[in-house]
Formats: C-alpha cells, sequence, structure tokens
C-alpha cells in the first residue's frame, strides 16, 4: 500500500472497544407511513427504537447525490454501495454514457467503428433492458445508437429486448415497444433497403439478465432466444406481450422469451461476422451474457443449437466494461469511472481487519462495488468475504431470503473477536420488495428487525458500535393509486431518502449528529468519514465530509 492510504489517529476519539458494524439494508427508504409504505406497515420495533434516537438522520440516495445526472433519477444498489465504499461521489453508469454521446465520444472510438464494419457487412445487434427505468440502460441510449449506425451506412439492425417491470410499472412493456417501433419505423422510412427490427425478447427475470451465477439457465434462454432464433414465435413483439398478458397475470419482468417470426423464419438471428452490443450500462446483470457471446472457450451451457448450429462468431461490446478486474467485456464503448482510495484500500493500509457478508444477490455489493468496481480482496490477510447462496426462487415466496444465515455468520465473526471493522447487505427490502408484494415484504421487513435486535444485542455485548443504512429505497412505496382509487404495484426504487442511525452502547455525548440544513446534500458518500471517525480515525481530507462532529 502506497503512503497516501495512510489515516491520522483522530484527536479527540479513538473509537470503542469492540468492532464497528454497518449494516446496508437494501431497499429501505424512508417515506411517509401508509397502506403502501411495507415498512411503516410492519412491525419493526428495533428500527423505530434506531430512529428515535439523537444519533439518527436521513440521506440522500440518488441522483447527483450518488453520482447520477438529475434528482429524477432513481439509485439503485450499485452506485449507493460504490458511493458507500468510496466516500466521494463519482459520476456514474447513465451519466458517463450521456456524456460520451453528447460530445460524440462514444462515435470516435475504435470499439464502436469496428462495431459499423461488421454491421455493415452483416448485422449489428443491440440488447439490453428495454425501458427509461435508467438504472440498467436507457432507451435515449439505443435510440442514439440505432440513428448513428444507420447514419454510418449499416443497413440491418436488430434489436433484442428485455422487458423490465421491476424500475418502472409492472406491466409497461407495450408502451416501450410501440416507441421503439416508432423510431425503428422512421429510420427505415430515412433510408431504401433498410431493416431495422425487433427480433427477440422476454423478462428480465426470465431471460439473459442472471447476475453473480445464480441461475445460469436463465443466460442460457436468452443466448439461444436472440443468437439462434429459439422460442416461440409472434408477428411481432407486441403480439408476444399481449398473448402473455391474456394468458397469466405476470409483470413484464416475468414474461416469456419470444421470438419475431413473420413467416419467413426469426428476422434476427445472429450469424458468424455480426457485430453484438449489449447496451445496458449497469454492470451485475450483464456480465454472464457477455461472457457467453465473448469467451471463445465458454463452458457454462452449450452454445449449440437445437438444430446443431454452433456459437455465432461474433463481434461483442459492452456499453462499459462491467468487470474491470476480470476484464469482461473485453472490449467498450464508455470507460467506467476509476474509483480509487476507497474505505477498504484505507483499512487494509492501517492494517485493520474486516469482514464483509451477504448472500448471493448481493454479495457483490458488499465486495465488488463497495471495493470501487473491483473484483476479489484488496488484502486477502486482512479480509474476510462470506457468500450465502441464494436460492431460485420468487422471492416473494420465501420473504425471509438468507437474512437470518446472514445475522448468525455475522454473530460468529463479531464474537470471534478477530475483526475490527465488518459489513452486511440485508437483501430482502429491495429483492421482496421488487415483486410488488405487500405482504411479502412486510413480512421481510418483520424480519430484518427481528435479526436487528440480534445484532444490536452482540454490539452492546461487545461494546461496539452499529451503524444501520440503506443504499436506496423501495420497500417504502410498493404501490401507487390512480385517480380511480384503482393499486398499481410498484416494483421500482423509489427517490426516498434512507436511514442513517447509530446504535453505540457507550455513548455519552462525545459526539453528535450533524443537523442537515435544508437542500443540504448528505447523501451516501458521507458514510464512510463518519466511519473512520467512529473506529477513531481522522477521514481522508478529500472525502465528503462525516455526519458527526466531536
Amino acid at each position: 500500500m502506497s503512503s497516501d492510504l495512510s489515516l491520522q489517529p483522530h484527536p479527540s476519539f479513538s473509537g470503542r472497544p469492540g468492532p464497528l458494524l454497518v449494516v446496508v439494508a437494501d431497499g429501505v427508504g424512508v417515506a411517509p407511513p401508509g397502506t403502501s409504505n411495507a415498512i411503516t406497515e410492519a412491525s419493526t420495533p428495533t428500527l423505530d427504537s434506531l430512529y428515535a434516537t439523537e444519533l439518527y438522520t436521513e440521506l440522500a440516495a440518488h441522483g447527483p447525490a450518488v453520482g447520477l445526472p438529475t434528482d429524477d433519477d432513481m439509485g439503485n444498489s450499485e452506485v449507493g454501495h460504490n458511493a458507500l465504499g468510496a466516500g466521494r461521489i463519482f459520476a456514474q453508469g447513465a451519466k458517463l454514457v450521456n456524456k460520451a454521446i453528447t460530445t460524440g465520444a462514444i462515435f470516435e472510438s475504435d470499439v464502436w467503428a469496428e462495431a459499423i464494419e461488421h454491421g455493415r457487412n452483416g448485422t449489428l445487434h443491440l440488447i439490453g433492458l428495454h425501458s427509461d427505468g435508467g438504472v440498467h440502460s436507457s432507451l435515449e441510449h439505443l435510440y442514439a445508437l440505432l440513428r448513428r449506425a444507420a447514419d454510418e451506412g449499416v443497413m440491418s439492425c436488430a434489436v433484442h429486448i428485455l422487458h423490465d417491470g421491476r424500475d418502472v410499472a409492472a406491466r409497461s412493456a407495450l408502451t416501450y415497444i410501440e416507441r421503439t417501433e416508432a423510431v425503428l419505423a422512421e429510420i427505415n422510412a430515412a433510408g431504401p433497403n433498410r431493416n431495422y427490427r425487433i427480433a427477440s425478447g422476454g423478462g428480465r427475470m426470465t431471460i439473459t439478465m442472471d447476475r453473480y451465477e445464480a441461475n445460469w439457465k436463465m443466460v442460457e434462454n436468452g443466448y439461444m432466444c436472440h443468437a439462434h432464433g429459439e422460442g416461440p414465435a409472434f408477428a411481432s413483439a407486441a403480439d408476444a406481450v399481449e398473448t402473455m398478458y391474456a394468458e397469466s397475470d405476470a409483470g413484464d419482468q416475468y414474461l416469456g422469451r419470444f421470438v419475431v417470426d413473420r413467416g419467413a423464419g426469426p428476422v434476427g438471428m445472429i450469424h458468424d461476422g455480426d457485430a453484438v452490443v449489449f447496451f445496458n450500462f449497469r454492470g451485475d446483470r450483464a456480465i454472464e451474457i457477455s461472457r457467453a457471446f465473448e469467451e471463445p472457450d465458454f463452458d457454462v451451457f452449450d452454445r449449440t443449437s437445437a438444430s446443431g448450429d454452433p456459437a455465432p462468431d461474433v463481434f461483442f461490446a459492452g456499453m462499459l466494461q462491467y468487470d474491470g478486474d476480470a476484464f469482461i467485456p473485453k472490449k467498450f464503448l464508455v470507460a467506467p469511472p476509476e474509483i480509487d482510495r476507497t474505505m477498504g484500500q484505507f483499512l487494509c493500509a492501517e492494517g485493520v481487519k474486516s469482514f464483509a457478508i451477504s448472500e448471493t444477490q448481493k454479495f457483490g455489493h458488499v465486495t465488488y462495488f463497495w471495493n470501487g468496481n473491483k473484483s476479489g480482496y484488496i488484502d486477502e490477510h486482512l479480509e474476510t468475504y462470506i457468500e450465502i447462496p441464494s436460492d431460485n426462487v420468487e422471492f416473494d415466496t420465501t420473504p425471509a431470503m438468507k437474512v437470518r444465515e446472514i445475522t448468525d455468520e455475522t454473530i460468529d465473526l463479531l464474537r470471534s473477536g478477530e475483526y475490527r471493522f465488518g459489513r452486511l447487505n440485508f437483501p430482502s427490502g429491495d429483492m421482496v420488495g421488487h415483486t410488488g408484494h405487500l405482504h411479502a415484504t412486510v413480512e421481510a421487513m418483520e424480519i430484518i428487525d427481528e435479526c436487528m435486535a440480534r445484532l444490536v444485542e452482540v454490539i452492546d455485548e461487545l461494546d461496539g458500535v452499529l451503524v444501520f443504512t440503506a443504499d436506496h429505497g423501495n420497500a417504502d412505496i410498493m404501490f401507487t393509486v390512480d385517480k380511480d382509487g384503482v393499486r398499481h404495484p410498484k416494483t421500482s426504487h423509489t427517490l426516498s431518502p434512507v436511514p442513517f442511525a447509530i446504535h453505540d452502547p457507550n455513548y455519552d455525548g462525545e459526539y453528535h449528529m450533524i443537523e442537515a440544513a435544508a437542500g443540504s446534500d448528505h447523501g451516501l458518500a458521507n458514510v464512510a468519514s463518519t466511519v473512520f471517525n467512529l473506529l477513531g480515525y481522522e477521514a481522508p481530507s478529500d472525502y465528503n465530509p462525516s455526519l458527526v462532529q466531536f
């Protein structure tokens, strides 16, 4: 470790004898109480107690506070954990791509030029989440790529869409399909012999967009659909969605795969020499499909079609590089933010032993994203990372998820006496909240509260400190009500602030929470400095200020 990672002792506070634990309750925002708020509808005496002390405040977790373009941009787990671990605000996903498109830099890269060359000689395929939710992708980014490809002479372009229904309204796919079909029609009408079309798709929780290797079958189903045209055939994407809507009450994220076939076979199979661009900017659900298209020796599943056709040899690129350490993908259109000097790097430089733990669905958030989009350990001699395997189920059927198991393991780590600092993620407020099922999310919150009571008890026993916060809202608004009084499930994140509470059993007024003034920009990036202070260190001078004052 270099000398610029050294920390100075705090001049008036040396920390507590026991460990400091940060609990990130994923998706637990702060919104007015009411029947749509799963958090306030739940019985949560432990959280209520934490929220009622003088060591409590609320933090911004969306928009510019986490590096996103505007206050209309919902936060998400990735940028939230980046901010928690980095202690500063870095331009993120959509903001990076917006700038690259505005300046034209995205179209001046060698990767774009090579994709266009392959597209001119074959077909350019664009795959990604098809909504304006702004968490994984943007329709405006897709449309910019489509229009530029047409301007540069690409005659054949196939769009493979992944329905959202999670970061946007549960059944909104038809609106987005209509919007995209209009753009494709405009492009086709502007020049002779252009063939821009929607070729295949399906729900984001059914095909293609798995993460953390939780369900490779999703990726296989998506790959076979996009590449080989395997799946139920429909005359159009709208026909596919309308048919599936009539057959079940499933939201868009759970719709089955489809292939567009107007009578002469699939309209957008992927062939040798084609270009494939995955236009999501968020990394977690883009890594596995990138590997399936990019790796020549890929062996997780057989990429051969049902009719015996081998995997097509394509030029593949991502909107961003989704894993900078593993170099996935090798080619990308926009460089990711370079996040350096993270909390973990400073603590390792000081020889502080730490642990990070969650279940599969959020394990990468307390490791990879917390560490500035870097895989693996910073120092394997000082750090312990524990992943508890997630179940491959719809999470409203198991609202506890692995919260109790995470708690059991955390208590063992705390009581071992080996660790000065630990962090965990309870995923259920977010993952169950995304299903839109209010009662299941209420149950999830009550289990979180039950486990928080156990953690508070152990922190008291060990004379430590517990910090409770969240990365964004979700469970705080579970449905909206239209003018006719009809409830509509809200499966997306919210723009709500998140809680920040310190439980310090030895607290005797040595510090106080800085009160957020009107318009305050206190957000998740302020947490790192606060943690350093509570551990007995001064925060780095370029970090966002601490939330406590001594």
